[in-house]
């Protein structure tokens, strides 16, 4: 629901959804067919045509909306199905292949268009674990050598836990948090709590949110529960690939909020900093003061200036991804819009 409003499938009830200027809630259809072209989308399923081998279901989008000529396409679609780690399958079908490498033809086509983001509806769904996380460094490389924004849908612990630079929650309708991924994985919030843990006691039941009797009823049977699970690093890039320029960008921003932020996310931030080198930035690296190391205030947050809608509804999902992102919030029930992350 979420990445179909981002796309202009469905249009909300209420807010804005904000690409470069253009509100796609407001803009004419020919307006957003233009802004379509900077999305590339990993379908949950892969979403292949059954009927066209790899090659030619990686090709689709080039043939429908640019004019390049045959020998340009197949240059394009070598290039991605390597990418992906899908070459010599170009003349395989859908039906001959894993679930896994159907993600991977379905992110290569999800490439072929070089988008500024790409949107991953839950790219582990179907995976067992190991595929998972072959998936996930795979994610994470490209990244590195894409430099798009990547926002991730997942009901995965793990891949919320070790992925994204920034991570939201949505819940019951709206965005209940979303910031620096240590933001959410220190976070003693209830919700936030109980799905990190996947654990029965809390505000959320099997289809709908508890009653609040419910939920203190089943908090009383269960006495003392278990904090939250240690924090894992972040997956980096895998040797030989270039460096992921979206670290550094991360790096200034989080660092200029740093003193905004609670109590156990600056800890966890400054230990994850404490023995690197700080990254060579636009401008040269911030002063040590200004990143808040040295005591004392830190600079103000920088200012960011695009929007994402809140729609949704169902089970709570993390979404997340590498990439550019703001600052944390804790936005109330209701209606309204919310920073996002921008190309």
């Amino acid at each position: 629901m979420f990445l179909k409003t981002l796309i202009g499938l469905l249009k909300p009830e209420k807010g804005s959804i904000v690409i470069n200027g253009v509100d796609l809630v407001r803009c004419s259809e020919s307006k957003l067919y233009e802004i379509r072209k900077l999305f590339g989308v990993l379908f949950q399923d892969g979403a292949l045509f059954g009927s066209m081998n790899l090659f030619d279901n990686i090709a689709f989008p080039l043939r429908e909306h640019t004019k390049k000529s045959e020998a340009q396409i197949k240059d394009i679609v070598a290039e991605k199905m390597d990418l992906v780690g899908l070459t010599g399958d170009e003349r395989k079908l859908p039906g001959e292949i894993s679930g896994g490498m159907r993600k991977r033809a379905g992110l290569a086509r999800a490439l072929v268009l070089d988008p500024e983001i790409i949107l991953f509806d839950e790219p582990d769904s179907g995976l067992d674990p190991v595929r998972t996380a072959y998936l996930n460094q795979l994610i994470i490389d490209l990244n590195a050598q894409t430099d798009a924004t990547f926002l991730i849908v997942t009901h995965d612990i793990n891949t919320a836990q070790t992925v994204p630079d920034n991570i939201g929650m949505l819940y019951r309708k709206h965005l209940s948090m979303f910031g620096p991924r240590e933001v959410l994985l220190t976070s003693e919030e209830p919700v936030v709590s109980q799905f990190l843990n996947g654990r029965r006691q809390g505000p959320i039941g099997m289809s709908e949110e508890k009653d609040t009797a419910q939920a203190q009823r089943e908090m009383a049977e269960a006495g003392e529960l278990a904090g939250l699970p240690e924090m894992k690093p972040q997956l980096e890039v895998s040797p030989g690939m270039p460096e992921r320029k979206a670290v550094g960008r991360r790096r200034e921003r989080v660092m200029q909020m740093l003193h905004t932020l609670p109590a156990a996310a600056q800890e966890e931030i400054r230990r994850s900093y404490a023995n690197d080198p700080v990254p060579a930035m636009a401008g040269g690296p911030l002063p040590m003061r200004k990143q808040g190391l040295l005591g004392g205030p830190a600079g103000p947050a920088g200012p960011d200036d695009t929007d994402v809608i809140r729609p949704g509804d169902g089970p709570p999902a993390w979404f997340a991804g590498p990439g550019n992102g703001p600052g944390p919030q804790s936005p109330p029930p209701g209606p309204g819009r919310h920073r996002g992350m921008r190309p």
